[in-house]
């Protein structure tokens, strides 16, 4: 396979940097380009070991800086550009929604844009299963399918569901050979500890409190990030363009269940658990039906619940001074 420029956006961040230490060392030869401007869940000590790479370049730029965003292009003439970048917090969304919409509806117009204007062969959009909205608890037999109309129910899915239809509206309107994923929970290393699993695995380390919200009966279904680093890797290079694939794991948990597993991994008492007022508008059940993606391009999810979990949990036991440099606020005041 001929060698490629690809330009990762939001690279600096949980799925990003994943992604950009799988694409390192799957093609050797590719040179990647990070651009991210270092909000406060983008983290440039994640990318440490990648800065040692020689086909590796960090640009520390906004997504909505059109400017910066092409001459950064015009500069490395990338093959294909991956849209990481977002905000993605959905309590956040809940209380300060301008910024969503700004990064990622603005931001991903910016990146078609520059691509269009400079006739960049490939453009893919990250998306997220939270633009269906949720499926109800008594109803295990319904899925989300590439098929099921959007119903936004967050100012974060609202957002990327907004992104979600300019991309195919682009691609419509000006032939724009784009791609778009639906992924399902992620759950990995370098997650940013103000999500589930790590924060329940940070306090449980503490002694703190589990908050769980409302009855922990929410039900997310859950894929190990690199599973879908892979199948994001099969969609940029086999993918059809105006196509939109969902990526989900057949790993269905209510979160009660995940917070039990990991007081249970790391022997913690589950009276740590504690339930706190729900979030609002929290969705029920997000459950993905991965057929397509499998019948197309033959991918399917390599790692079970059970080991993907327990490999989390050592991660970040064996990665303490990450985490620490996160919840100190030090990650933001130095940089590599």
């Amino acid at each position: 396979m001929a060698a490629k420029t690809i330009v990762v956006t939001g690279g600096a961040g949980f799925i990003g940097s994943n992604f950009v230490y799988y694409m390192l060392n799957k093609y050797p030869d590719y040179r990647i380009i990070c651009v991210d401007c270092l909000t406060y869940a983008g983290n440039i000590h994640t990318l440490r070991k990648a800065k040692n790479n020689p086909n590796f370049r960090f640009a520390k730029i906004n997504i909505c800086d059109k400017p910066a965003i092409k001459a950064l292009f015009e500069e490395e003439k990338p093959d294909i550009v991956v849209n990481f970048a977002a905000e993605s917090h959905v309590d956040r969304s809940i209380t300060g929604p301008e910024i969503f919409v700004e990064t990622n509806v603005r931001g991903t117009q910016v990146l078609m844009e520059v691509c269009r204007e400079l006739n960049i062969p490939r453009f893919h959009q990250v998306s997220t299963d939270e633009v269906y909205g949720d499926l109800p608890l008594d109803r295990p037999d319904l899925f989300f399918t590439e098929k099921t109309p959007l119903h936004a129910s967050s100012p974060y899915s609202a957002s990327k569901a907004g992104a979600d239809m300019l991309v195919m509206a682009y691609c419509r309107t000006f032939n724009f050979p784009a791609t778009i994923s639906r992924c399902s929970n992620n759950y990995g290393p370098y997650h940013f500890p103000e999500k589930l699993i790590p924060l329940m695995i940070i306090n449980a380390l503490h002694d703190k409190p589990l908050p769980v919200y409302g009855d922990g009966k929410n039900v997310r279904d859950w894929l190990y990030v690199e599973d879908h680093c892979r199948a994001i890797d099969l969609i940029i290079h086999d993918g059809k363009i105006g196509q939109v694939y969902n990526v989900g794991g057949h790993n269905e948990m209510a979160n009660i269940d995940i917070v039990k597993l990991i007081c249970k991994e790391l022997g913690k008492s589950e009276d740590l658990i504690e339930f706190v007022e729900d979030r609002k508008g929290h969705d029920r059940r997000y459950a993905i039906d991965p057929t397509f993606i499998h019948d197309e391009l033959g991918w399917l999810p390599e790692t079970k619940f059970e080991d993907g979990i327990k490999k989390t949990i050592k991660w970040y036991v064996d990665n303490e001074a990450w985490w620490q440099d996160i919840l100190s606020g030090n990650y933001q005041k130095e940089e590599d």
